[in-house]
């Protein structure tokens, strides 16, 4: 993509010159595992040794986060995982030729270890799956890794190199949130963000669509390096694994900047406008920072946003690379996407990196993930609904002109 100086400023995956790529790509499975154990925020906070005082809840939107209590690591919630998209689209290890690993976290055993790169996660996902004859690696994106590998498994379909490939993590992160519970003061403390985050694992598989004239899956990422230091984790010899600072105010505003100029980019190079978006997922990060992000973007496009920007964040928190896979999920399983919708992902991660992954699913993906009563049945969708699932709750900000969706689910209604 180029800029108006005719520079390159977008990393995306449509071939230069006009040249058309040989295939096309579906997301064919999708699936996440969420550790059992809940906390909530008022049970983080009063753990604090100073910031009790502190409103998390109010100032993030988090209700609670589920986390992993002695129970698993980074590798098996991404076998978990990697195993649920598996059985949602009927597709067997032998079948899948590439295994992409996207963790921050590279947890083994004690969940506070730190696990080193090698053996590479993917490596070992594609070992207990029975990918045995697959490609395998790790890649490291912060919280745009899924992102990033939908990114390189794509490419890889398209060019004709692979038929199907998995994209796999498994964000055991929750160490850094009872590390900065021992030292958060205030909202200002730079680990405040760490309060923020749960545990999940996420899977997406993609194969090679049936038809050269299916939608295809587009991927595409800017990092603006300069501000790479607004948001740092390292090891700390004093606490049990990681601690993360940032400056969350320079992060936020540097965030808001670029967001929009990055979006309408992208929209432009696919030839989309706002409106033909069905529905938006942000990275979860907050509550606040969700709707000023889409208030920005709509702003800058002047164009309304007519579907709904989902928020999963109050009942999962932040978690990292999983959180656009999690919250797809939620949508799937209710039957609230239909086929023929546009669906995009907004990546927003340190770095800092800012992405899109767009793509449309189809009848089969939309069919074989539907979870909800038996009496409710999804139907081919035609681009202008919502699907067949209960409506999620909606928040107008009407200065924007945007509904964001908090949808529920059965036990948090």
């Amino acid at each position: 993509m180029q800029n108006r100086n005719g520079t390159h400023t977008v990393l995306c995956d449509p071939p230069p010159n006009g040249v058309i790529a040989p295939h096309t790509s579906r997301i064919a499975g999708v699936g996440r595992r969420l550790p059992s154990n809940r906390v909530t925020t008022a049970e983080l906070m009063a753990s604090t040794r100073r910031g009790k005082k502190i409103d998390l809840q109010r100032y993030t939107g988090i209700r609670e986060r589920h986390t992993l209590e002695g129970d698993g690591n980074s590798h098996s919630l991404a076998v978990d995982a990697a195993r649920d998209a598996m059985a949602n689209s009927a597709i067997a290890g032998a079948e899948i030729e590439a295994v992409v690993g996207c963790s921050i976290t590279r947890t083994r055993g004690n969940e506070t270890k730190l696990w080193g790169l090698e053996p590479p996660l993917a490596k070992i996902v594609a070992k207990e799956i029975g990918a045995t004859s697959a490609i395998s690696l790790d890649i490291g994106n912060a919280c745009a890794g899924m992102l990033t590998g939908a990114f390189i498994v794509n490419n890889w379909i398209r060019a004709g190199l692979i038929e199907r490939g998995m994209v796999v993590s498994g964000e055991n992160i929750s160490p850094i949130a009872r590390n900065a519970a021992k030292h958060v003061r205030n909202l200002l403390s730079r680990e405040v963000a760490s309060l923020t985050v749960g545990d999940a694992g996420a899977a997406i598989i993609l194969e090679r669509a049936d038809s050269a004239d299916a939608p295809d899956v587009f991927c595409g990422f800017v990092t603006a390096a300069k501000h790479s230091r607004l948001c740092v984790a390292h090891v700390d010899h004093d606490d049990p694994g990681p601690r993360m600072f940032t400056r969350p105010v320079a992060l936020h505003n540097a965030a808001m900047r670029n967001m929009p100029v990055v979006y309408k980019d992208m929209l432009e190079s696919l030839g989309l406008p706002l409106e033909e978006i069905h529905h938006v997922i942000p990275h979860q990060t907050s509550r606040s920072a969700i709707k000023t992000g889409i208030r920005k973007i709509t702003e800058h496009l002047q164009q309304t946003l007519h579907s709904h920007a989902l928020m999963t964040v109050d009942r999962y928190g932040n978690t990292a690379s999983t959180s656009h896979t999690v919250a797809l999920m939620d949508e799937l399983e209710a039957g609230r996407i239909e086929a023929g919708e546009r669906v995009a992902f907004l990546a927003l991660a340190s770095g800092l990196v800012i992405g899109a992954m767009v793509f449309t699913p189809d009848e089969r993906l939309v069919r074989s993930h539907f979870k909800a009563a038996p009496e409710q049945e999804p139907v081919a969708g035609n681009g202008n609904g919502n699907g067949n699932g209960s409506a999620p709750a909606r928040i107008t900000i009407a200065d924007a002109g945007v509904e964001l969706a908090a949808s529920s689910t059965p036990e948090h209604p």
